[in-house]
C-alpha cells in the first residue's frame, strides 16, 4: 500500500507540519511547556516522570517501524545507516535515560505526555514513510559532503547531549529533588548544552539524510528546545543570584 502513497500529498503534509512547528515555537517563547521544573498540576492528571518519558519516547520507535519493511529492507545501504543512527538516539532516550534520571516523586501532566506521543507519532511516521518509499540513496552517498558533515554533526551533538545530561543527573543525589547550578565543561559557557547538543544532532541528521521529513523534524526540535533553553536561562538567573553573568543561554559568547 505504501508504494502508492502520493508524493505530492506527503510533501504538502510535511510543509504544513513544519509550519505548525514554527507556530508552536513562537507560542513556547511566551509560555513555558509545563514539564520538568515548570511542571504544574493545573494541567490536569499527573504521571510519573520515568513512565512518561518512556512512553512518549518509545512511541517514535513504534510509529517509525510501522512503515519499515524490516524483512526486505536493505540494511547495508546508506538508508540503513541513517536508520541505525536514528535508533541509536531513541533506544537510549526511551530505555536508558528514563531509568537514569533522578526524579523521585516528580511527575508530569498526562496531557504533556500525550502531546509528546502525538508529536513523536507524526515525526516517526514521516521518517518511516520516507525510508520505506522515497529515501533511495546511491551507494556512493557515503562519500558526499552532506553525509560526512551530517554524521559528524550528529555524533558530536549526541556526545554533547549525553555528556551534559549525565552531568545534570550526577548533580543530584538519589534522595534530592532540588536544582543546583551546573559547573564546568560546556556549562561554563551556556546554560543548556544538553539542548544545544540535541539541536546540533538533528540538524546533522537533516543534512546527512538530505530529506524534507528530517528537516521538519529539525524545525520542530528548534521550536521545542530553543524556547526551553531561553526559559531555563531566565530561571537560573532568577533562582540563583550568584549565577555566572557571562554564561549564555544556548550559544557560547553569543546568545
Amino acid at each position: 500500500m505504501i508504494d502508492y502513497l502520493p508524493l505530492k500529498g506527503y510533501v504538502a503534509f510535511i510543509c504544513c507540519w513544519a509550519a505548525t512547528g514554527i507556530g508552536a515555537g513562537l507560542y513556547l517563547l511566551r509560555k513555558e511547556a509545563p514539564y520538568g521544573r515548570y511542571s504544574s498540576e493545573q494541567w490536569g492528571p499527573m504521571i510519573s516522570n520515568k513512565i512518561g518519558w518512556l512512553l512518549m519516547e518509545a512511541t517514535v520507535l513504534v510509529s517509525f517501524f510501522t512503515w519499515i519493511p524490516v524483512k526486505t529492507f536493505n540494511w547495508r545501504s546508506p538508508a540503513g545507516v541513517m536508520i541505525f543512527l536514528f535508533l541509536l538516539h531513541y533506544l537510549h532516550r526511551s530505555f536508558v535515560y528514563p531509568f537514569m534520571i533522578r526524579t523521585k516523586g516528580k511527575k508530569m501532566p498526562v496531557v504533556i505526555m500525550l502531546s509528546a506521543m502525538l508529536f513523536n507519532t507524526v515525526n516517526g511516521s514521516l521518517l518511516g514513510i520516507w525510508f520505506a518509499a522515497f529515501g533511495h540513496y546511491p551507494d556512493d552517498w557515503y562519500t558526499t559532503p552532506a553525509f560526512i558533515v551530517g554524521v559528524l554533526l550528529f555524533l558530536t551533538g549526541m556526545f554533547i547531549n549525553w555528556n551534559a545530561d549525565y552531568q545534570l543527573i550526577q548533580l543530584r543525589k538519589k534522595t534530592e529533588t532540588g536544582y543546583k547550578i551546573p559547573p564546568g565543561r560546556l556549562f561554563k559557557y551556556i546554560s543548556s548544552p544538553n539542548l544545544a547538543g540535541e539541536i546540533l544532532e538533528w540538524g546533522g541528521y537533516a543534512l546527512l539524510t538530505w530529506s524534507l521529513p528530517a528537516l521538519a523534524f529539525f524545525i520542530w526540535t528548534c521550536a521545542n528546545l530553543i524556547p526551553r533553553a531561553l526559559a531555563n536561562h531566565r530561571w537560573y538567573r532568577q533562582q540563583f543570584p550568584e549565577y555566572p553573568a557571562n554564561r549564555k543561554a544556548l550559544l557560547p559568547f553569543i546568545w
